[in-house]
């Protein structure tokens, strides 16, 4: 890599791609532009200078795309959380679909003919959990109790320092509220603090907080008590010294989160999905009218969001999730709502010591998507249909391609948008077994 200040005086970008960035072409290279539209001419400085690409920054729109609008937020551009304020939401949905066509076509070497429907809802104050980092400004140490000394926020795009935050639309309002409240306020009630994570339910009305410190504090009550009449929402804290394994629990160590379906217990490190207007949308076309039958499977079940509507459907589920303070909160959630049997286990491990055949598996895998392994193993068992679950679609991609060489022929494909404002998308693959 090399660094080179560059000039692009003029270059049309030809498209989005997955990342965020928009592809042109300069001088015999492929070019990636963030903060850009298709069709548009824009200048840029080339910032990272390969044999066969470059990366460049935005420098002037020359040519504006009639779907560029102003962005909502005072930190676009600089915090990294979102890549798109710029586009219209309208657009935003069109370029999803597409980047996920091609995902699928380049990656997994997929042509996928159908329409892809894409569920939506409001483009703002969608999150219901945050991360928020703690660094000193310049040469404060950790502790000190001014806060302007300290920068709170998130991560500036592709590096690790500190965007300090004022606004963040994309967040639930009592998100939102906590973020200024801890912002302005915590500095003297929590010195040393590292990171705050905060997650609310589904309603708005409470909150689950996780504090993380470089060293464990010593004034642990006085700290819950201050972040409690700072923010009388608060249903659980924790506090957490992660690089000495320390801990304190003050609260249930979890809130409870409602979907039609129905009501399931989240605590401080189970994940459940981050958009709180389509956890209903997302269960009921992942667990559809037609998915009946003796077994289902449902893999990486985290705090069983499938599980439990499955359950209504099926004889029998088995829910597989290896977190396990996730499983635990799975065990809890399932209690009640039929025959579901919970594993905590490593999803390919347990494939390879399983020997029934379900009519169909869920899988909901993190962003590395299934190891090669698990593929191999998944068409072992051969299930009738397989439902799967993504959020990064180059691993969707991957994992399709195996899964359509062992047989498996895609049915539909659905795009959620549990991310506006930002290049990240769900997708949800159905497939069938065709031989």
């Amino acid at each position: 890599m090399a660094a080179t200040n560059k000039q692009i005086e003029s270059v049309t970008i030809e498209k989005l791609v997955y990342g965020g960035d928009g592809l042109a072409h300069y001088d015999g290279r492929t070019v990636f532009v963030p903060f850009v539209l298709p069709e548009e001419r824009v200048s840029a400085a080339i910032i990272e200078d390969k044999k066969k690409f470059a990366r460049a920054q935005l420098e002037k729109v020359l040519d504006a795309s009639p779907h560029r609008v102003a962005p909502q937020c005072p930190h676009f551009g600089v915090c990294g959380g979102c890549n798109y304020q710029q586009i219209s939401y309208e657009q935003q949905l069109r370029y999803k679909s597409e980047i996920l066509r091609e995902t699928l076509r380049r990656i997994g070497r997929i042509e996928y003919p159908g329409n892809i429907p894409v569920h939506s809802a409001q483009s703002w104050g969608y999150r219901n959990r945050a991360q928020w980092k703690v660094r000193p400004f310049g040469d404060a140490a950790p502790g000190l109790l001014n806060p302007s000394q300290l920068a709170f926020g998130y991560f500036r795009a592709n590096t690790t320092s500190i965007c300090a935050i004022q606004d963040c639309p994309i967040l639930s309002p009592l998100l939102l509220k906590a973020l200024l409240v801890l912002r302005h306020g915590f500095a003297t009630a929590t010195p040393g603090v590292r990171e705050f994570e905060a997650f609310v339910n589904a309603s708005d009305s409470k909150l689950l907080l996780t504090a993380a410190f470089s060293s464990f504090p010593s004034d642990t009550k006085r700290i819950a008590d201050i972040l409690r009449a700072l923010l009388p929402e608060l249903e659980s804290l924790l506090l957490h010294d992660p690089m000495h394994d320390r801990m304190e629990l003050c609260g249930p160590g979890f809130i409870d989160y409602e979907t039609r379906a129905a009501k399931y217990r989240v605590g401080h490190f189970s994940f459940f999905q981050v958009n709180r207007f389509l956890a209903d949308q997302l269960q009921e076309c992942v667990v559809g009218p037609s998915d009946t039958g003796r077994l289902a499977l449902d893999l990486f079940a985290g705090v069983g969001l499938f599980s439990v509507p499955l359950a209504k459907r099926f004889e029998h589920v088995v829910a597989v999730e290896a977190n396990p303070a996730a499983a635990r909160d799975l065990e809890a959630n399932v209690r009640g709502h039929g025959s579901i049997e919970v594993h905590t286990a490593d999803v390919e491990r347990f494939l390879d010591r399983y020997r029934e055949k379900p009519e169909l598996i869920v899988l909901d895998p993190p962003r590395g998507g299934m190891s090669p392994g698990a593929v191999a193993r998944l068409a072992r068992i051969a299930p009738e249909r397989i439902t799967y679950v993504s959020c990064e679609p180059p691993t969707l991609a991957r994992d399709l391609k195996g899964l359509h060489d062992a047989g498996y022929a895609i049915s539909e494909v659905l795009l959620f948008d549990l991310f506006p404002q930002t290049f990240h998308m769900e997708a949800i693959v159905r497939l069938a077994r065709s031989k």
